[in-house]
């Protein structure tokens, strides 16, 4: 029997996104397993795209921090330029941190998917041995999936107290463009430093998880 030929999961998922725009998500999945890639293909190539948002946000949120810092300690660049610096991190910092809630969306929608398929296709068995065997699988499969979408959202809830911080800084250098008045934020730094390095660590733990799951499915 000739085997469907497989292209690249991301590369196949542009291609068809055009024709699977409004298209619920059952007919997409059914789409993509006409390719080759059952919704199992799909979960691992979502957690490892998770996985490198994670890191991007690490960077991020990271190099927002440095030009916080630096930006307080320059004297030779104007406070508006100093403010539209700023902000320009701070709002790919918040880009950031949708996608990534985006991509934990998407996680969930094929997980539940994936789950559901393969607890309906347990009563297809006629080997009880086989069935059991895969539904001890199956619950497993479950119970690190839990742990690793926990330490995902675990990951995506570090992200909003940062957020809320760095905005705050934004908001208050905008409206305060004044040596005398930018001077009062430089106090700000070791919490905002505390908090990034708080999210540094949740997501470097979260990665790890998705390399562990990873590595059950496949």
């Amino acid at each position: 029997m000739t085997q469907p030929l497989r292209l690249p999961l991301r590369l196949l998922f542009v291609a068809l996104l055009p024709a699977l725009l409004g298209a619920c998500q059952s007919t997409y999945y059914s789409t993509m397993e006409k390719f080759g890639y059952a919704k199992r293909d799909i979960l691992v190539d979502r957690v490892e795209a998770a996985a490198e948002t994670q890191t991007e946000v690490k960077e991020q949120f990271q190099s927002a921090y440095q030009a916080f810092d630096a930006l307080l300690q320059l004297e030779s660049t104007t406070l508006q330029e100093r403010y539209e610096t700023l902000n320009d991190a701070y709002l790919e910092s918040e880009e950031k941190a949708e996608e990534l809630s985006g991509r934990i969306d998407d996680i969930e929608s094929v997980a539940e998917a994936l789950f559901e398929e393969w607890q309906a296709e347990l009563d297809q068995y006629s080997s009880r041995s086989l069935r059991a065997s895969s539904e001890r699988k199956l619950k497993t499969t479950q119970r690190r999936y839990r742990d690793y979408l926990a330490s995902l959202e675990r990951s995506e809830a570090k992200m909003r107290p940062v957020l809320a911080v760095f905005k705050d800084q934004v908001l208050y250098l905008k409206h305060n463009l004044n040596a005398e008045k930018i001077s009062a934020l430089k106090g700000e730094v070791h919490h905002f430093d505390t908090d990034v390095q708080a999210l540094v660590r949740e997501m470097d733990r979260s990665i790890a998880e998705a390399r562990e799951f990873i590595s059950g499915l496949e």
